[in-house]
């Protein structure tokens, strides 16, 4: 029999959907599992110790429940935070999710890059220890957005998005000194590359956006390489962890995705 044991993809809100999209697409027969943590949401506003602590709890309870062949952690914040705790508590492969600095150093000519994510994601250590690694040679200015993670949110149950929200929570890092110089932004929440063309439009000119998706559906593909996989996967699952109306909003977001199945943990 096929191994019918899904992927399963956790964070806060819908932004791991940019993780869950490069996935699927590079493994169309992986059944999934898309868990967001609605009543833990936001998880940028958060304390570590609070991330810390509820994280390995609660993927523990969903490795239980819906028996993963892998997580992954699509969520910045609780990778930045949790995924060594996860790694310690869960014996199964566990893929985290941390900001694109290396990508962006080289790929940038200014020598400048922008990071944006949440304000617990950019204050991290880890995040500290990415730029010195990869951009020693860069100017990295880092803005925690908490707004744009309400954006997109409210992106994916309908809302129309007003220009100058986007432009107002950008400016977090163009008005640093030196950010004009900017030509490469790390899209250091999965929520953000959601909103890349509302992004794109509001900056005006020539920028380059890079974000970990990609590279973490080649992880998971190369994790699972030789594994089978059901011919016909059942249909994806997306679990909250507490269910209203903005749940039920995100439905037919959710569906383009593949996830068609609702459920609440």
């Amino acid at each position: 029999m096929a191994d019918r044991r899904p992927v399963l993809f956790f964070d806060s809100g819908v932004g791991g959907l940019s993780v869950l999209g490069p996935t699927a697409a590079l493994l169309p027969q992986a059944p999934l599992v898309y868990v967001a943590d609605s009543a833990g949401f936001p998880y940028g506003t958060k304390t570590e110790a609070e991330i810390a602590a509820r994280v390995p709890a609660l993927l523990g309870r969903l490795a239980e429940r819906y028996d993963p062949r892998l997580i992954v952690i699509a969520c910045n914040t609780a990778s930045t935070i949790a995924l060594q705790h996860v790694r310690a508590a869960l014996d199964l492969p566990i893929v985290g999710t941390v900001p694109a600095i290396k990508p962006a150093a080289e790929a940038s000519r200014t020598r400048t890059i922008g990071v944006l994510g949440t304000a617990a994601t950019v204050r991290q250590p880890y995040v500290d220890d990415l730029a010195a690694r990869f951009a020693g040679d860069c100017t990295v200015l880092r803005h925690g957005s908490a707004a744009l993670v309400e954006l997109a949110e409210a992106k994916l149950a309908g809302q129309a998005i007003a220009p100058e929200r986007i432009t107002e929570e950008l400016n977090g890092l163009f008005h640093q000194p030196g950010g004009e110089r900017i030509d490469v932004i790390v899209n250091a929440c999965t929520h953000f590359p959601l909103l890349e063309a509302e992004m794109r439009a509001a900056v005006g000119r020539a920028m380059s956006f890079v974000d970990g998706g990609p590279g973490i559906a080649r992880r998971v593909a190369h994790l699972t390489q030789g594994q089978d996989w059901p011919a016909e996967p059942p249909p994806g699952r997306a679990v909250f962890t507490a269910r209203d109306h903005r749940a039920d909003a995100l439905a037919p977001a959710l569906a383009r995705y593949g996830l068609r199945r609702i459920e609440t943990l």
